[in-house]
């Protein structure tokens, strides 16, 4: 018999990710916003996000073990609640003349909660679901995403536009809130525990324990997420630095525009998870690399967009296009890459290896952000996306023998 999908726990962990997603990108559109208005500048606003990735980055590792020794559910339930008073305390302490300090460091502490959620969330899936299904949860995960990808520019542009970022901040706090209770209706089977173990030792094993699961048993994982490191900073460089700077300095159009921008990628987003989830017994792993070849193609024709005679409008429309498509093949090689891992993993060392796929992931994205900004800042958008798409590109041309050993 086919085992079912949206079980009990798998559609109360989907509801809670459907208002901390909410809350999350509206807050973060909102002040994405409000940084670029006040001070016009893709580098503060690339190195602001890559100063604030720095403790995920330090901390998910640390994470990983937590989310393996403890009850999952008592983590998220504990991180949401802090989420939610931090961004609270923020907005009831926000000002004009303290804004871009209070951004920073709001963005700091929600970092180093996000460390510790990430791999809990992560490690869930697999322990909720089995076989084809992983990929499916995976999937419905990802197209929750998409769709609060699509809702929340669009509602935060609209939020921020009327009433400034404060009142996106309330509403994003009592999200927040929403998710850890509902989080505390989910039960999951008990971690395994090793009782009068110090500290010292129990990092040392379980982080030891998966260096050496990747480095010796898994070597394919291992290379795998180098190669989406690499892939990845060029990529969020390009879409989380670059789109925003391009339409509102670039092309000096809306906020309301950007937000439509936004949406158009969660809806892209939704459907290269929906892609992901129909493809799940039918697409070979070993291709997946020609799906890197078309994001890198996309990121050409984005460059070549900049270079149409057509007014910016124009340009917009055609920009936002190949984004889309690029946003697209992306989510889909995401959601089977993580899928692959997760089932090549076993459960007690989920947490551990999933942290250490967001680490390895993100251990690029700082770096390339703050190297976007500047760019963005010092050459035109079109030569910052063509020599983009060109790199990626040759990475999945290049790639091609890694993904045949899967």
């Amino acid at each position: 018999m086919k085992e079912k999908l949206f079980t009990r726990n798998f559609t109360l962990l989907l509801l809670g990710q459907v208002f901390s997603l909410l809350g999350n990108g509206a807050l973060r559109f909102a002040l994405s916003m409000y940084v670029l208005e006040k001070t016009g500048s893709a580098a503060v606003f690339g190195t602001l996000l890559a100063v604030s990735m720095v403790p995920t980055i330090l901390l998910t590792p640390f994470g990983g073990v937590l989310a393996d020794r403890m009850d999952r559910r008592v983590i998220m339930v504990g991180l949401d609640l802090a989420s939610g008073a931090a961004v609270l305390a923020a907005a009831a302490v926000f000002a004009d003349g303290r804004g871009l300090a209070v951004t920073a460091a709001l963005l700091i502490v929600l970092s180093v909660l996000g460390a510790f959620e990430s791999p809990t969330v992560q490690a869930c899936v697999p322990q909720m679901l089995h076989g084809d299904n992983v990929l499916r949860g995976n999937a419905a995960v990802n197209q929750v995403a998409a769709v609060s990808g699509l809702v929340t520019p669009f509602l935060g542009s609209l939020l921020y536009t009327a009433f400034g970022v404060r009142p996106v901040l309330a509403g994003a706090g009592a999200c927040f809130l929403l998710t850890a209770g509902l989080e505390c209706f989910i039960r999951l089977p008990e971690s395994p525990r090793v009782r009068g173990q110090r500290l010292r030792d129990i990092l040392r094993e379980d982080l030891l324990g998966s260096a050496r699961f990747l480095a010796r048993e898994r070597r394919e994982v291992l290379d795998l997420l180098l190669f989406a490191a690499a892939v990845g900073a060029l990529v969020s460089g390009a879409a989380i630095v670059g789109l925003p700077y391009l339409i509102r300095t670039g092309l000096g159009l809306s906020a309301r525009l950007y937000g439509a921008a936004e949406s158009a990628m969660g809806l892209a987003a939704l459907l290269g998870g929906l892609a992901a989830g129909t493809l799940a017994a039918r697409l070979p792993f070993r291709r997946l690399n020609r799906l890197v070849t078309v994001v890198g193609g996309c990121c050409l024709l984005g460059g070549g967009a900049l270079l149409l005679p057509v007014g910016a409008m124009g340009q917009y429309g055609a920009l936002v296009l190949v984004f889309c498509v690029g946003q697209a093949m992306a989510c889909t090689f995401s959601i089977f890459a993580v899928s692959a891992i997760q089932q090549r993993t076993p459960e007690h060392m989920t947490g551990k290896v999933m942290a250490c796929v967001s680490t390895i992931s993100m251990c690029a994205q700082p770096l390339g952000q703050m190297l976007y900004g500047l760019w963005f800042d010092a050459s035109p958008g079109w030569a910052v996306l063509s020599a983009s798409g060109a790199a990626i590109f040759a990475l999945g041309v290049c790639s091609r023998k890694l993904f045949e050993k899967w």
